[in-house]
This record gives structure tokens, sequence and C-alpha cells, in this order.
């Protein structure tokens, strides 16, 4: 597998997402739970080479935030009027978080799109990134950022689907857990992004 994921050329990854970008929304839990429609947004996937290798930047929220506080997360957020696109989004997104200069980010493609227990309609946006970076990050959001070799990230024993229990009436719905990476916990709706991103590259099975 290592030397698989090491070879993959950006070509290769543009590829793999070309084919996924029409597939259906994915919903993570029941629709009738979400209410009103979902607000779209978007998030940045950041790749980047680092030791040879794929690594996946990934940035963990303050503790004070409204939404998702203290969690791992990618770069990204509600999509503004001034956004004409999923793209725009991401790129504003992670200048005002991180401060990536979007002339720094090649985009590469998209994931197909799913919706949050937030209620928000997320495109996530797959861009190289180069490395070492020098970051700025806005602390009223993110507390620091970090990377996770996409070989861990790919291994199965690293990561696991547990069900959470739902009102009466609601079936459990499932919750990807990738175990802690010095100590950082990926899970969520970032880990089922990443898991997606996975399965796009067809380095883990559907």
């Amino acid at each position: 597998m290592s030397s698989k994921i090491k070879d993959f050329t950006e070509q290769e990854i543009s590829h793999y997402l070309a084919e996924v970008q029409d597939r259906p929304v994915e919903v993570l839990y029941p629709s009738e739970l979400l209410g009103e429609s979902p607000r779209p947004a978007a998030v940045l996937i950041p790749i980047l080479r680092k030791n040879n290798a794929w690594h996946l930047l990934f940035t963990l929220r303050t503790d004070t935030l409204a939404e998702h506080s203290g969690q791992v997360s990618f770069p990204g957020g509600r999509t503004e009027p001034e956004d004409a696109t999923p793209e725009e989004t991401a790129k504003r997104e992670a200048f005002e978080e991180i401060a990536l200069n979007p002339q720094h980010l090649r985009i590469l493609g998209k994931l197909y799109n799913l919706i949050t227990i937030t209620n928000y309609l997320v495109t996530p946006v797959v861009g190289v990134i180069p490395w070492p970076y020098k970051f700025q990050l806005a602390y009223e959001e993110v507390r620091k950022v970090f990377t996770i070799p996409l070989e861990w990230l790919a291994d199965p024993s690293n990561h696991e689907i547990q069900y959470r229990t739902m009102p009466p009436h609601h079936t459990p719905f499932p919750v990807v857990y990738f175990e802690r990476y010095k100590n950082e916990l990926l899970w969520g709706v970032s880990a089922q992004i990443t898991l997606n991103f996975l399965i796009t590259l067809g380095l883990v099975g559907a």
C-alpha cells in the first residue's frame, strides 16, 4: 500500500475525483430531523508532499466556537453571497483561517456533496499546497494545524464505524472514528469526508 500511495500523481487524483463528482448527495443523518433546506458550505482538503509521501492537512478548532468546537476539521465554512463557486468558498475560508494564499493552491477537483447534522450542504474541494508553509492562524477559530500521512489514514486498523443512538423510531446512524494520531482525534463529518476521499482513491473499500 505504501508505494501505491506515494506514487499517486496529481493527474491521477484529479481523474479519480472527476469520476465521483456527479454522485448523489450523501445525507449523514435522517433528513426529517434536519428541518429547513441545508445551507451551502465548502471545505478544503489540503494535500501535500511531506517526507516523500502524501499527507492531509487538518486544523484543530478552538473550544469557543458555536459549532464543532474543539474538533479536528478541514479549513472551511458557509458560503457567502460573494462566493460564486464552492472552490471560492474553500479558498476564502482557508485564507481567513490559516492564511493560505489562494495563489499557492492547485485545485485538483471536488468530492461529492454531503449534508451534516448541523444542516450544511458541504462540498469538499481537494487542492495541493506547498510544504513546508508559513501559516498564520486565526486563533479565534483555529488552535493549530497538523498533518496526517495518507498511508496511516488508509490503514483499516486506524478507523472504524460506530453507531450513535437516535430518538425513538429512528435507527442508529453511523459515525466514522479514526484512532488518535499524535493525540488528535479525527471523527464525525471531517472523518467521513476523509474516508470518502480514501474510497475515491481506491485505498479502502466502500
